[in-house]
């Protein structure tokens, strides 16, 4: 992928200094200011962070069950996400009120859910990832809390269900398969998904090799910021799937995730999550590399892009 000066930006110190060992799941709330992102943690404690980007002052959370998604409510306080074991909701002082544990009690030793997010109705998308060993793929499901019902809604086979969102008039929705490197674009109609296809092919598109799609957010002309796990970098999509601009973090070596935020007429800045280069099993040597591999890292977007509002969980 080549592309001109004028279509990348270059950062060169995180915004926030955290020291993730897996930072993920970054999401703006524009009504309070905060910044919420997750550190799944090898200790085993999961720790949820509210960071006030206006002052900067820090809250977190510590849970014993992995959190790897979040999304904000629309009709109360507080946070739904999913947890290793399906949906919840997340109240605060680190209490978890589960909604759905979909997953059957044979494949929950051998699977999670990974990264989800909500359609304008408030219904709850969220991927798993795969076992090979146990032969257990990886599957897209759908929580309606009107109906208070889960679904399987692509069996898949996938690897490690990722980044996925909607097109600003949600006609499209986009999934991430990040061990495949793909990102694919289904037709969608009030919380149906068909004509699964393949949107992007990074490796087809020239990335390297063991750099890998991750989490992604989508701007308001419809453009698709995807994380590129083991790349330092973001790299947008324009709706026709070519890469147009691209965000380079060169201290940072697995860049996680992205959402836009700020202040809620430009929603123009884009926060980042990052991961310690040891995280899933890496080469924690390369951290003398890239030393900033776990901060939170912010891009001033403004006067170039705005972001598509985030939608809120229907409960």
């Amino acid at each position: 992928m080549t592309l001109t000066a004028d279509r990348i930006i270059v950062i060169e110190q995180p915004w926030l200094k955290v020291g993730c060992v897996l930072g993920e799941g970054p999401l703006f709330d524009p009504l309070t200011s905060l910044l919420h992102f997750v550190d799944i943690s090898e200790k085993k404690v999961i720790s949820v962070f509210h960071i006030n980007i206006q002052n900067l002052e820090l809250s977190v959370e510590e849970f014993e069950v992995p959190i790897s998604c979040l999304a904000l409510r629309r009709n109360a306080p507080g946070l739904a996400g999913t947890t290793a074991q399906g949906f919840a909701l997340l109240s605060g002082n680190s209490t978890i009120s589960y909604l759905c544990k979909p997953l059957s009690p044979q494949d929950l030793p051998f699977t999670r859910f990974n990264d989800g997010a909500c359609d304008s109705k408030g219904r709850f998308f969220a991927g798993t990832i795969y076992n090979p060993e146990k032969g257990i793929p990886g599957k897209l499901y759908r929580y309606d809390p009107e109906t208070r019902t889960c679904d399987v809604v692509d069996e898949g086979p996938f690897t490690d269900s990722n980044g996925l969102g909607w097109s600003p008039d949600e006609k499209t929705f986009y999934f991430t398969d990040s061990l495949v490197n793909k990102i694919y674009a289904y037709d969608y109609d009030d919380g149906h998904l068909r004509n699964r296809r393949l949107f992007i092919d990074a490796i087809e598109k020239g990335f390297m090799e063991n750099t890998f799609c991750d989490g992604l957010c989508i701007d308001d002309a419809g453009g698709i910021w995807s994380a590129r796990w083991g790349a330092s970098s973001i790299v947008r999509f324009s709706k026709e799937g070519d890469p147009d601009f691209q965000i380079r973090i060169p201290t940072a070596l697995n860049v996680t995730s992205c959402c836009f935020g700020g202040d809620r007429d430009n929603n123009d800045q884009m926060f980042i999550t990052t991961a310690h280069c040891g995280a899933n099993g890496g080469d924690g040597s390369r951290q003398k590399s890239y030393p900033d591999s776990g901060h939170i890292f912010r891009a001033d977007l403004s006067g170039l892009f705005r972001g598509s509002e985030r939608s809120k969980f229907g409960a």
